[in-house]
């Protein structure tokens, strides 16, 4: 059976730690490195790629292309600076789309 990796991409300060839990850290500094790694990365063995908003924004695109195979899953979290909000975005809208509902706010799905 084969194990599926752990990466995280974005900047320096914001990945490094990552390191410590044993997941593959990718610093970053520029949104053409970062589409390259992300990239590279869904070509490879990786289940899961954590990915910073401040990173993941200008390649929303190509993650939600992402968000519709089984693997790997794109997780947008905060840098070190604080968050955007665009995980939470995410995560709302997979839930409205897969139930008809907003469960995590409490309104009805639109």
């Amino acid at each position: 059976m084969s194990m599926y990796k752990i990466a995280v991409i974005g900047d320096k300060d914001s990945v490094l730690g990552f390191k410590a839990l044993g997941v593959a850290a990718f610093p970053v500094t520029s949104t053409e490195g970062a589409s390259q790694v992300l990239r590279k990365l869904a070509r490879e063995k990786y289940g899961i790629i954590f990915i910073t908003e401040q990173v993941a924004e200008p390649l929303a695109d190509y993650i939600e292309e992402l968000g519709t195979r089984l693997l790997p899953s794109v997780v947008m979290i905060p840098n070190n600076a604080g968050s955007l909000g665009l995980g939470m975005q995410r995560i709302k809208r997979n839930v409205e789309k897969a139930i008809g509902a907003d469960i995590l706010f409490g309104k009805e799905g639109r």
